[in-house]
């Protein structure tokens, strides 16, 4: 990943991936009530309205779910959602330079397929780790929290248990299929992106290795990667959050989705969507790039001293 000059000493694997999944979980926190009201826009329609409470647009569902539920119901599942990060960023993002150098052999200026493979290939792994905490934080974003409607969990750890016992462990890692899909998708979009806009800005010498520069490159990614990902989100979120039997497959939900609903089911939700991811990539490359520099000048007056 783009954030340390040919000439720097990149930090150790380890040091990578906690800064990976710090930023990433710094990141969760700022915009969790975004990603809350994607999902409860991305469910809508596959159901009737719970006491017929209906969500318009971003702002409208976050203002919705504060005066209907509450302002915790914004940061339903956050402790899933930290847990997920902690899993899945660490590995999506701190293996990526490691996964890229070895599909390269260590080159330098790799080609755009090989940052793409390194992507996908560190997008799916995290899936693999993570996927149980990515459910269980979806059906918490998706629950009302309303007087008179019964709750599908009432804690973290009692939803993992719960899902096991009536679901198996197809239960936890229901929905891998498009959420590997979706996230290869996400991750090969959101680095290439970040990487190909930054060092076109540096390249070009139109701003400093700084940043208003990481700002800019992560919001551009941001956005790419809402487009590309936006009709897998959909599908994953509402697949992960059926009841069994709901939908026979992923596939399934897709086509249920495009016959009911029409194509631009597949959008719903994508001004939140871009607004989280958007705001996500900001905050964790900017976070994520200043852990790193952090541990970078700590490594270097540390080799000083000895």
């Amino acid at each position: 990943m783009v954030g340390l000059k040919p000439s720097d000493v990149p930090p150790p694997l380890g040091v990578k991936m906690a800064s990976a999944g710090a930023a990433a979980c710094i990141a969760d926190i700022v915009t969790f009530p975004l990603d809350t009201a994607k999902v409860r826009l991305q469910i809508q329609g596959e159901k009737k309205a719970v006491a017929g409470i209906r969500y318009r647009g971003v702002f409208g569902t976050i203002a919705t779910m504060v005066r209907t539920e509450g302002p915790r119901s914004l940061y339903n599942g956050l402790v899933a959602g930290l847990q997920r990060q902690v899993c899945f960023a660490s590995i999506r993002i701190g293996l990526y330079d490691n996964v890229k150098n070895f599909y390269t052999g260590g080159k330098d200026n790799p080609s755009v397929l090989v940052r793409i493979l390194a992507g996908c290939t560190t997008g799916a792994m995290a899936v693999s780790f993570a996927q149980p905490t990515d459910v269980v934080k979806v059906r918490f974003q998706a629950q009302m929290n309303l007087d008179g409607v019964s709750r599908r969990y009432n804690g973290t750890m009692q939803a993992y248990r719960h899902i096991f016992q009536h679901e198996g462990l197809r239960g936890l890692w229901k929905g891998t299929l498009p959420n590997i899909t979706r996230n290869a998708l996400v991750n090969c979009t959101e680095l290439v992106t970040y990487d190909l806009i930054k060092e076109a800005i540096l390249r070009h010498n139109l701003m400093s290795d700084n940043l208003p520069c990481h700002f800019v490159s992560a919001f551009g990614a941001g956005f790419v990667t809402t487009v590309i990902a936006s009709p897998v989100d959909v599908v994953k979120t509402r697949y992960m959050n059926s009841p069994p039997g709901q939908y026979k497959s992923a596939i399934n939900c897709a086509w249920t989705m495009l016959t009911k609903e029409g194509p631009t089911a597949f959008y719903k939700g994508f001004v939140p969507s871009f607004l989280r991811l958007g705001s996500w990539n900001v905050v964790m490359f900017v976070s994520f790039e200043q852990i790193k520099r952090a541990m970078m000048v700590t490594k270097k007056r540390r080799e000083a001293t000895n």
